[in-house]
């Protein structure tokens, strides 16, 4: 279903362009931002805010799905709650109006009776994009419309996102911070058996003109259902200036590294000690710090890093989905990190892949969708295999 995909492709691009408009003044931004109430909190963090720019996104993902698409738009699932709170008190459900006028006075509302403010935000949400992709174009692919749910990340990394760092050095092209980390996340997933389908991830914030300090952006996207592999993979030494990646098709690309052990695995700050510990044993020195869950997964996706790898239960189904359909793509995959070290040879050879369709027992708000047992994205089966060997080996009897 290449139309449902090349419309994702389109709003990904609409809502790259919401996030670039919300940050291109310091003055508008501080507006935008507000505390998450306590059932949408990640634990992980002590102050979790949401923007206006986040909700912004996720309805108009889900508008234009539903515009397009009748019915697909209650199948779309996010993070940000979209009921915000104005200085009187006044609890306002935001939604996408049918016109920019509209748009306009409900945004007033939110936003205190700014109207410079609320005109220049409804004008970028009611702004025509158009998104092309050659091989999109060339491919035909039949999905049961009523088997796809959608995981939504409207903006993941907000703290860097808030935060607005421009100029952070990358380590071998992997930043530990900063707008690069931003990014948009889109997957769909098979609703009856939880198997991601497709995936786009748009990087908002990839190249500034020092000039004009306008940002360009850069969109991936993947497509894996009954046999057929589709996905766009720039090289990842390419400057990636466009805002559309070169497309190939993918055979079966399950090579791993031939004679190495020497890995290479992108983390998060905030990684148990035993885990670091076993990884630098298994990557020395190639070992990268980043933020964000959509971005850690893309550095995999770019081919920056082997391996991303996460212990910890706070990630969700909308900052996995996205780059799992995108790797399943490639001929890679997400697992289960704890089940995986778990296994032993009586358990048969299926890796537990991440599944989308099924909520947490017992658990409640976000932690409702948590990958529990953390998570190990990658890019080869030969590859990962190897590498939890190795892990294995040098946790010793450590389990997570």
């Amino acid at each position: 279903m290449s139309d449902i995909l090349r419309e994702l492709l389109r709003v990904s691009e609409k809502a790259a362009n919401i996030a670039r408009a919300c940050r291109q003044q310091e003055a508008l931004f501080q507006l935008l931002i507000e505390e998450k109430k306590e059932g949408e909190k990640n634990k992980k963090f002590a102050v979790d805010f949401k923007t206006l720019a986040d909700v912004l996104v996720q309805e108009v993902i889900k508008q234009n799905m539903e515009n397009k698409f009748p019915g697909l738009g209650e199948k779309i699932l996010g993070e940000e709650s979209n009921e915000f709170t104005n200085d009187l008190g006044e609890k306002i459900i935001l939604r996408l109006c049918p016109t920019e006028e509209e748009t306009v006075e409900l945004l007033i509302k939110v936003l205190n009776g700014n109207k410079l403010a609320s005109e220049a935000l409804a004008k970028v949400v009611h702004q025509d994009v158009t998104f092309t992709d050659p091989t999109l174009d060339s491919v035909e692919i039949n999905i049961p419309r009523d088997i796809l749910g959608i995981w939504v990340d409207p903006i993941d990394s907000t703290y860097q996102y808030i935060k607005g760092s421009a100029d952070i050095k990358s380590n071998q092209g992997i930043f530990p911070s900063g707008l690069q980390c931003v990014t948009i996340l889109i997957g769909v997933y098979d609703l009856q058996t939880g198997v991601p389908l497709m995936g786009v991830i748009n990087q908002p914030f990839v190249s500034q003109d020092l000039n004009t300090l306008r940002w360009k952006g850069q969109c991936y996207w993947g497509l894996s259902y009954m046999g057929t592999n589709i996905h766009s993979l720039p090289h990842p030494d390419s400057k990636r200036r466009n805002s559309e990646a070169p497309s190939h098709m993918a055979e079966n690309t399950s090579s791993g590294a031939e004679g190495s052990h020497q890995f290479s695995a992108v983390i998060s700050t905030s990684e148990k000690d035993t885990i670091k510990a076993a990884l630098s044993r298994v990557c020395g020195e190639r070992i990268f710090r980043a933020a964000g869950a959509g971005y850690k997964s893309l550095c995999v996706v770019q081919g920056l890093a082997d391996i991303y790898i996460f212990s910890e239960d706070t990630t969700f189904k909308w900052d996995s989905c996205a780059a799992h359909a995108i790797l399943k793509a490639m001929g890679g995959g997400m697992v289960d990190l704890r089940e995986c070290l778990q296994r032993n040879s009586e358990m048969g050879p299926d890796l537990p892949q991440l599944v989308y369709h099924v909520q947490n027992e017992g658990a409640a708000g976000v932690d409702r969708w948590a990958n529990k047992g953390g998570l190990i994205a990658y890019r080869s089966r030969k590859q990962l295999e190897t590498f939890l060997s190795l892990l294995t080996q040098n946790l010793g009897d450590t389990r997570s």
